[in-house]
């Protein structure tokens, strides 16, 4: 897959200040690949958010380990997340981090009722099923409902939501949040 960068230097002033201070942890611990994945989801998402940096981490996954197989074609992919957020959110990660767009035709949404972090991805005849591990989805939601009995759907809930978002980002492994189905 070749996009129109050819290198992703943006100074750091140009970070906020609280993505300034995860840099260097997140680029030492999951790569500049992820890096430049999650900085483009919220990018284009236009907020930074967890499912949306949960979208992008499994993106990339599905990517490595279909690329480790020897599949360097497109990537289609059934998402379970639904069309209405905050879950659907993972979406965005998902095609920004793999180039299965809706635009190309290679992503589609599920129509099954129960909504979840979970995508099929196929590529050159092969497949791949992940889902993020209960534990992960059961901490977010233990934080969300933390969140909300504090500040409801105050402003200072969003700013919650945010450092949750960072922290997760920053802590959780690509590796280990997601497995096979």
């Amino acid at each position: 897959m070749v996009g129109a960068l050819t290198s992703f230097e943006i100074p750091l002033s140009q970070y906020a200040d609280d993505v300034q201070r995860i840099i260097g942890t997140c680029l030492a611990r999951h790569g500049e690949r992820e890096w430049k994945a999650v900085v483009l989801t919220h990018e284009i998402h236009g907020h930074l958010g967890i499912y949306s940096t949960l979208g992008a981490k499994m993106g990339l996954l599905a990517r490595e380990r279909f690329e480790a197989a020897g599949c360097r074609g497109d990537i289609a992919i059934l998402s379970f997340a639904g069309s209405v957020p905050p879950v659907s959110c993972f979406n965005d990660g998902l095609q920004v981090s793999t180039g299965a767009t809706v635009g190309h035709g290679l992503f589609t949404v599920s129509p099954e009722e129960e909504k979840r972090v979970e995508a099929r991805f196929r590529c050159e005849g092969k497949q791949l099923a992940l889902r993020l591990k209960p534990q992960y989805a059961q901490r977010i939601r233990d934080d969300i409902e933390t969140g909300m009995s504090r500040y409801g759907h105050a402003p200072a809930y969003w700013a919650y939501v945010r450092e949750l978002a960072l922290r997760y980002w920053q802590d959780w492994d690509r590796n280990e949040i997601f497995e096979e189905v």
